[in-house]
């Protein structure tokens, strides 16, 4: 699968990213994780993602990246601070299984 997460410059969400990869790794579920920040994601979000990612620092844009991502049919959730750390993957991973259907 794969996911875009959104964040304003597209580098703090790397170890979030990398956080949610690993998780994902133990639990057999193969996840690829693309960071970008908010002025690329327009484009990006069209380059086939099962998934976007909103960062919590930039939840007040996300009615805006919803509108793109629904333009090519991606769902898009937004991060719960608790899920955007180092150690958040467990707690993202969950919120994904419980806000979407893209990982059973």
């Amino acid at each position: 699968m794969k996911f875009l997460l959104v964040c304003a410059g597209g580098m703090s969400s790397a170890i979030a990213a990398k956080s949610l990869e690993d998780t994902a790794r133990k639990h057999d579920i193969d996840v690829k994780v693309q960071e970008v920040g908010t002025q690329a994601f327009e484009e990006e979000v069209r380059n086939g993602y099962d998934l976007a990612l909103v960062a919590p620092q930039i939840r007040h844009r996300f009615d805006v990246l919803k509108s793109q991502a629904d333009e090519v049919d991606v769902p898009i959730i937004q991060i719960k601070p608790q899920g955007y750390s180092p150690v958040g993957g467990e707690f993202l991973l969950k919120q994904i299984k419980q806000e979407t259907d893209i990982i059973n």
